[in-house]
Parts: structure tokens; C-alpha cells; sequence
């Protein structure tokens, strides 16, 4: 076998939760105990690196010429024993289990044990609603038919004829909404949000163009599912927030009408909640975004063989992620950084095992994290990681935004010297993204002034001339998208005011909480 496969072998190893190697170590002992395989897995099990050489030289059982075959064999049998481990908490492998008893017995002619099996498959499958499962029970439906004639045979003909005919528009109608998802998430990580409108002609052309005629009353709730997941990542691709957060609400209101699928489906679930959140995160709605933060919280709790690695780090990232958006909504920046201060020591283990467009979303967050607290110094560490990254045709937008607020961390830390240099360099790139709109150029020409013209008594009215400025731009459809990335108002009336960024944040956010709380007495 290849090196890289033993590599894998190791990291399958390596993944195992410590029940699930007590349940290999035991299952493996009742078959045999004395085999060379497991002799492999408890080297490989207690290596820190993979040492090829190291293992056999550690046992004599294991020979150099069988090495290749006892790894195939081992990374089998690993995967047989995750799968079994698995069986009583994820309802597809048990549904899978039993179309491969059906076929065992329908290979031995045992025709009505096999249509028995999958009668109760065909149940526990409709439950969830996979549809890639049902057909191919009733592809062995179909099968069993010729072998068990009765008078009702053309009835059963029909209903089966129908039922494939309906999965498989179901299937189409779900591939469709998918292969539009990939599409628009594929340009929204590249480009981010629409920034003019020639982008949202090209976006609205595509997404109507892609999307299938359909019933949304006929759907069932595996096309929902999807559906409603196209349908918030297109809204929040172009920013309209509002429509984006009801498909949200009926998204996660899916699960709470199936509750069974929380657990078969959990990581749609997270996401939907994930996306719930953003949305109530964008429009502040502030009690709200507390009440779905309890759902993640809850998911932890699921059983251990549910939550896997990857619902794991999802759940890790949306975590913290929604914590920081919390800190955001209410200007507690102070309390983020402490926080911070807490996942340090793990962090960087985590960032490691984080895709690039969710690491340069991380690193924006605790830049603007470390500003809202005055840690200009290490909030320019933090965008540096953005600025110097090689995807930088990832999320063009975050690499523009990084670059203005560096220069502004540098104009709070008094870099007049270097200020030019970067304005020089954040034109060049804003030009060559094409992202060089009013917003952009009014804080640019800006800071040029103020690093070359004015001095500290006179600063104020110029805060409030580029606060004039760029107040009108909070509701223009183009421009509105810059005020997601950096709250600058509030940091112009902090200058103006002369009071700390966080403060008038905080001010700001009691006097939403209060008009919302009111609004709800009334409503």
C-alpha cells in the first residue's frame, strides 16, 4: 500500500473516540484474540507520529512483506467496527443494514422474509425522508414482485411505478436546489456580498434560471430542507437580511415539526440554526439571537456516536463565532477580549483544522474584536493573517475591509509615516478587485488628509463632515454592504465625542434593546 494510505490509516486510528477503540479492542478480542491486526492497531494507536520502520521493529509478528495487507485489512476492519458502533444511533446505516438483509434473503429465495424487510424499511425510511434510500428499496421492491405474485399484483405494479416516479422528481427537484447552492456559494466565498449592479443582475439571472418550477405546498421535507437553505444563502447574498431571516425561521421550523430529524440530520440542523443566527445577528434581533444560541448549546448534549468530528468543529466554530456577534451586538468588546485571552492556548490548534474561508472569516472577527477594545497593535496582527494569506481571491470583500481598518488601526496608534504607503497599496488593490466605490474613496482621501493637513484641534469637524458623508450611504443598496464589515459611524462619533468606540456601541445597543423590548410589550 502507498505511503498516503498508511498515513490514513493512522489518522483513522487517530480519530477514534476512546469508546469507539474499547469497542474495536473488544469485538476484535471475541473474533480473535491473537490477531497480528490488532497487534498493528495498538502500535499505531499509541504512536504520536506515523513510524513505519518503528513498528516493525517494536514486534516480530508484524513482517515486512504482509505489512501492506495487514494495513488494507486493518483499515477495514476499523471502518467495519465505526460503522457497527454507529448502527443504533444513526437511523441510515441501520435502514442500509436492512436493504442488505433484504438482498441476502431474497438471494436465498426467502422472497416474503425479503418484502417483510422491506416493508419496515420502506417505514423507518419515510421518517427521514431519504430519498436516495427509498429508491433503492423499492428497486428491490420491484425485484420481489415477480416472486410473489397475488391478485393485487397490478396494484402493487402501479403504486410502485408511481412512488419511483415521484422520488425521482423529488431527487431532481433536491439536485437542483444543491447544484444552485454550490453555484452561488462558490461565487459569494469568492467575491462575498454584491457590491454593484451588474453583480445583482448577474445573481438574480442565475438563481432564476437554475430554480426548478415546483409547489412549495406539495414539497416534501427533504426538499424544504434544501429549498430553504438555497433560499438564505441567496437573500444573504444580497443582503436582503429580512427575507434571508424568515427562510431561516422555516428552516429551523422543520425540525421542530420533525423532531427526529435533529439527530438523523444533525448537521443541517446546526447550520440552519447557524444561519437563523446570522440573520437575527444582521437585523439585532438581540432576544431572539439568545434563544437560538440555547439550540447549539442543546446539541452538545446530543449522544457522543451522533456528534461526530466534524459536527464538533462545526459546532466549536459556530460557537464562538456567534459569541463574538453577541460581543458586536452589545459593544462588550472588553469581555471578548477576556475571552480570547481564555481560548488562546487552544486557538491555533483549532484554526489549523479550520477551511480557508472560515479562517479568514475568524481572523476579521477578532481584528474588529481587539479594535472595539483600542488594541489597534494587536488587531493589525490579526489582519495581517488576511492581508498576507495566498487565497487572496477568497472573500475579496474581507481582504479589502482588512485593508481599511488597518489603515485606521494605524491612524489610532499615530503611524502617520506608514499611512500613505498603505493608502497607496489599498487603492492598488481595491482597483484590481474592481472595489473601489464612494464608501471606500470618501475614508481613503480622508485619511490622507488627516495624515497630511490637519492638526489634532481640528480633527472634529472633519469627523463630522465624513460622518455626513457617509450616513446617506447606510441605505443605498450598494454601498450599505461596507457598513457590515465596520461599524465606522460609531467609531467617527467616538472621535467626535470623544469617548471610547465600545462605549458608544453599548450606548447604542441599550437604546435598540429598549425600543425592541417595548415593540414586544405592545405587540
Amino acid at each position: 500500500m502507498p505511503k498516503e494510505k498508511s498515513d490514513a490509516l493512522f489518522q483513522l486510528i487517530r480519530s477514534l473516540k476512546k469508546s469507539e477503540k474499547r469497542y474495536f479492542r473488544l469485538q476484535s478480542k471475541l473474533e480473535d484474540p491473537n490477531a497480528v491486526y490488532l497487534v498493528l492497531f495498538d502500535l499505531m494507536e499509541g504512536m504520536e507520529e506515523y513510524d513505519e520502520m518503528e513498528i516493525l521493529k517494536r514486534n516480530q509478528r508484524i513482517k515486512a512483506q504482509q505489512f501492506s495487507n495487514l494495513k488494507a485489512h486493518l483499515y477495514k476492519k476499523v471502518l467495519q467496527c465505526i460503522r457497527q458502533y454507529s448502527l443504533s444511533a444513526v437511523m441510515d446505516i441501520q435502514i442500509r443494514e436492512m436493504i442488505d438483509h433484504a438482498q441476502i434473503l431474497f438471494n436465498r429465495c426467502l422472497y416474503d422474509q425479503c418484502a417483510d424487510v422491506l416493508k419496515k424499511a420502506k417505514k423507518r425510511v419515510r421518517k427521514i425522508d431519504n430519498l436516495e434510500l427509498q429508491l433503492e428499496i423499492l428497486k428491490w421492491e420491484k425485484n420481489v414482485l415477480t416472486h410473489t405474485i397475488g391478485a393485487d399484483n397490478q396494484t402493487r405494479v402501479n403504486r410502485i411505478i408511481e412512488e419511483v416516479r415521484d422520488v425521482n422528481q423529488r431527487i431532481n427537484n433536491i439536485n437542483r436546489f444543491t447544484n444552485l447552492s454550490a453555484q452561488l456559494n462558490s461565487i459569494y466565498t469568492r467575491t462575498g456580498f454584491i457590491k454593484n449592479k451588474t453583480d445583482l443582475n448577474s445573481i438574480t439571472r442565475l438563481f432564476k434560471a437554475g430554480l426548478p418550477e415546483f409547489d412549495e405546498d406539495r414539497l416534501s421535507v427533504n426538499e424544504k430542507i434544501n429549498l430553504y437553505s438555497l433560499y438564505v444563502g441567496y437573500y444573504f447574498f444580497l443582503q436582503d437580511f429580512e427575507k434571508g431571516y424568515n427562510y431561516a425561521r422555516e428552516w429551523v421550523s422543520l425540525f421542530d415539526e420533525y423532531r427526529e430529524l435533529r439527530t438523523s440530520r444533525v448537521e443541517n440542523y446546526l447550520n440552519a440554526i447557524n444561519n437563523l443566527m446570522i440573520a437575527q445577528y444582521k437585523l439585532f434581533k438581540y432576544h431572539e439571537f439568545v434563544i437560538a444560541s440555547r439550540r447549539l448549546r442543546e446539541i452538545r448534549h446530543y449522544p457522543k456516536n451522533i456528534i461526530n468530528e466534524n459536527i464538533q468543529l462545526k459546532l466549536f466554530k459556530y460557537t464562538y463565532v456567534h459569541e463574538f456577534n453577541r460581543i458586536f451586538m452589545l459593544g462588550e468588546f472588553s469581555s471578548g477580549v477576556s475571552l480570547m485571552n481564555k481560548i488562546k492556548p487552544g486557538l491555533e490548534d483549532f484554526i489549523d483544522q479550520l477551511d480557508n474561508h472560515s479562517k479568514i472569516i475568524l481572523y476579521y472577527k477578532v481584528a474588529c474584536l481587539y479594535f472595539g477594545n483600542d488594541d489597534y497593535r494587536e488587531s493589525i496582527q490579526w489582519l495581517n493573517r488576511i492581508m498576507n494569506s495566498e487565497s487572496i481571491d477568497l472573500r475579496e470583500d474581507i481582504h479589502s475591509f482588512a485593508r481599511i481598518l488597518n489603515l485606521i488601526s494605524h491612524y489610532e496608534l499615530g503611524n502617520r509615516d506608514v499611512i500613505d504607503y498603505y493608502i497607496r497599496s489599498t487603492y492598488r488593490f481595491m482597483l484590481k478587485k474592481d472595489d473601489l466605490h464612494r464608501y471606500q474613496k470618501a475614508i481613503l482621501n480622508f485619511l490622507r488628509k488627516l495624515a497630511d493637513e490637519f492638526k489634532e484641534e481640528d480633527l472634529i469637524p472633519e469627523f463630522e463632515k465624513l460622518r455626513d458623508q457617509l450616513l446617506p450611504l447606510q441605505t443605498n443598496p450598494f454601498e450599505k454592504r461596507a457598513f457590515i464589515y465596520f461599524d465606522i459611524i460609531s467609531w467617527l462619533e467616538s472621535k467626535i465625542q470623544q469617548r471610547r468606540v465600545q462605549d458608544v456601541i453599548a450606548e447604542k445597543a441599550r437604546m435598540t434593546l429598549k425600543k425592541y423590548e417595548a415593540d414586544f410589550a405592545s405587540a
